[in-house]
């Protein structure tokens, strides 16, 4: 025998069948108006299987009905009032009890997502009540539906303190993570956010921390890589760090992962910094000859190149000549692991948290004042999280087990070194 599995549908009520017949004119009203005739009928079920058919004597029923009230639940955005039955316990001192279905309509924190969506999409607090209801039909904006902007802006809060706390306290360790570029993100001329992006194995690229400072100094480059170490990123592991350029960042890193540790400072900034010091009659020339050492495969003959590039215009720019021979190795750390070309040009740029940063800034470019760091640190990880959605695997992604052989033959190098070293002290 084949037993039915189809549950029996709900009743058309005279309130469905009048909004059915007005679908043409709004069909939103018709969705809302058969969604809450649905909830009421479940409503009146878990209270008739808690206290038994109206007007019946049940033996087994655990509570009794105590009248009804009008609750709200989220819809669009905002919230609808529903009526409900209440049940209270049997005996005295009966408390109330708590309807199944009435209590999953309100599990879910909707109106929060709602808010949060809308407003990392560039929807301003003041036309929340404009994006969830439609002004020309009955759902219009009325007073308590939650779509005020002081409302709309306390969920955000809300949601967004709690994405925050959860992304501070993620697990790193169980990320096979081979590059981390680091770069700040200026908030105001007192407020920096230095923030990080882990690429790994496969090419896939992962938000990893966030830190406020007052600029990208020692301290806060320290923090930030103290909190990475600290939520499980193993600093035994040769990993390629790609910076802009501060200073205070890679004598922090050097000084947690060893001072052998592989850094890439990003070659757009650095050609960008050369360029625009440049005297207009070298611009092109010196264009060209960047280019060249970038995609230069011989490490050493590129650094030759950049070193013959700095002499040529020593008197006409020695500032410019001083800031190509500044950190020359790390320019060329790419080149000197021997990676694949197409390899070297993806990660020898910042370009991946550079596309997050902008993300973060178009989130929140609604706002007009920063209170305050809090503040700073909830939309910028709300943005990194908005941003890790349209992430996209590194372009050279099939050549990063030619970086992890380079790091693991670079970290053996050095270990080596170390030993040798040791041994000659100790003798």
């Amino acid at each position: 025998m084949i037993k039915a599995i189809t549950t029996r549908p709900l009743p058309v009520t005279p309130r469905v069948r009048e909004a059915w017949e007005d679908v043409g004119n709004c069909f939103e009203r018709f969705c809302l108006t058969a969604g809450i005739e649905a909830l009421q009928a479940m409503l009146e079920r878990d209270a008739n299987e808690l206290c038994g058919e109206r007007h019946a004597r049940s033996a087994g029923r655990v509570g009794y009905r105590w009248g009804s009230t009008q609750g709200k639940v989220p819809f669009h955005g905002g919230k609808v009032d529903v009526a409900r039955p209440r049940v209270r316990t049997r005996g005295e001192g009966g408390r109330e009890m708590e309807l199944p279905t009435w209590a999953e309509a309100l599990r879910q924190e909707w109106l929060g997502k709602w808010a949060m969506n809308l407003m990392l999409i560039n929807v301003s607090t003041r036309k929340i009540g404009r994006a969830v209801r439609l002004p020309e039909d009955g759902l219009t904006i009325v007073n308590g539906d939650g779509t005020s902007k002081s409302a709309a802006s306390r969920r955000f809060v809300a949601l967004s303190s709690e994405r925050l706390a959860e992304f501070m306290a993620a697990d790193l360790s169980k990320l096979d993570l081979l590059v981390i570029q680091i770069d700040g993100l200026h908030v105001t001329k007192e407020l920096v956010l230095l923030a990080a992006i882990g690429i790994d194995g496969e090419g896939r690229k992962h938000p990893l921390g966030l830190i406020e400072g007052t600029s990208e100094n020692r301290a806060t480059a320290q923090a930030l890589i103290d909190s990475l170490v600290g939520r499980g990123l193993d600093p035994a592991l040769c990993r390629l760090f790609v910076v802009d350029g501060a200073k205070a960042l890679t004598s922090a890193i050097r000084r947690t992962f060893g001072k052998h540790t592989p850094i890439q400072r990003c070659q757009v900034h650095k050609a960008r910094n050369v360029v625009e010091r440049c005297p207009k009659k070298h611009v092109a020339g010196v264009k060209r000859a960047l280019r060249q050492a970038w995609e230069e495969d011989d490490a050493d003959k590129a650094e030759r190149q950049l070193k013959e590039l700095a002499r040529k215009i020593e008197r006409e720019a020695p500032g410019v000549a001083g800031s190509l021979r500044e950190g020359l190795d790390e320019m060329l750390t790419v080149s000197r692991l021997g990676l694949p070309k197409a390899l070297r040009r993806a990660l020898a740029c910042t370009n991946a948290i550079e596309n997050m940063q902008g993300t973060i800034r178009r989130v929140s470019r609604n706002i007009k004042r920063w209170q305050h760091a809090e503040m700073a640190l909830r939309w910028a990880a709300a943005g990194m999280m908005e941003a890790a959605k349209g992430f996209r695997r590194l372009k050279a992604y099939r050549h990063l087990p030619d970086l992890r052989a380079a790091l693991d033959v670079h970290a053996a190098r050095h270990r080596q070194g170390c030993d040798v070293a040791l041994q000659r002290k100790a003798a």
